[in-house]
């Protein structure tokens, strides 16, 4: 569409947005769990909410300050945790920790020390196949992998992380059985909303590209299952 030819708004023409300035720009991304090993051979466990895929690439935004940007400079064995909605108030306890000592004067304050985060956050850890930092239990999808480019944005406040998935480990509930697909009816990821925490609500459609159909709300069944 050439914009170019729909001129300059009247004084007397109302405007349909208003121009703001949210000090965040989170408007709603899954929360991941981000598994890394500390330099003394411990692990650590944070969370983050600024995760994208593209095929097997996870890029991941950190806080250049945090421990677990540091970790990943270091040791690229990660693995990135998907929890539940049911999970946020274990989320929310990991929100004010740093496995970083001294707390960094970046973080915010009331922010705190904890060399042991999976038991603070009531968190169960288990053993990976392929990386070092383990697997979270209670998340039911989890993603190995290993960061292959770790680099500063453009403000420097924080870290771009791109790393290659190598294994996926899926509770068989969120898998259409007989398939190595997500169900995405019976998968739900926690979502972080500017600040708040959400759930998916019901399906409205599907995309022409799904794998995965399933009856909608008027009882029909569309797409072909590969």
């Amino acid at each position: 569409m050439d914009t170019t030819s729909l001129g300059t708004p009247s004084a007397e023409e109302p405007y349909s947005h208003i121009v703001i300035e949210p000090s965040i720009l989170y408007f709603g991304t899954p929360v991941v769990l981000l598994s890394t090993e500390n330099p003394d051979g411990s692990f650590n466990v944070a969370p983050m909410s600024s995760a994208w895929a593209l095929g097997q690439t996870i890029v991941l935004g950190l806080g250049a300050d945090g421990q677990t940007a540091h970790n990943l400079g270091d040791r690229p064995d990660l693995v990135v945790n998907l929890p539940t909605p049911a999970m946020w108030e274990a989320v929310e306890r990991l929100a004010s920790l740093t496995g970083r000592h001294p707390v960094p004067p970046t973080k915010p304050n009331g922010c705190r020390f904890e060399p042991d985060k999976f038991t603070a956050a009531g968190l169960r850890a288990e053993r990976s196949h392929s990386v070092r930092p383990p697997r979270i239990t209670e998340c039911p999808l989890q993603l190995e992998a290993v960061a292959q480019r770790v680099a500063p944005d453009a403000s420097k406040d924080f870290v771009i992380v791109e790393a290659v998935v190598k294994r996926v480990h899926a509770d068989p509930g969120i898998v259409v059985p007989g398939t190595h697909h997500i169900d995405p009816a019976t998968w739900s990821p926690l979502i972080y909303n500017f600040r708040h925490y959400f759930g998916l609500g019901g399906e409205l459609g599907h995309s022409y590209r799904t794998e995965t159909p399933h009856e909608s709300a008027h009882g029909r069944v569309s797409g072909k299952r590969a």
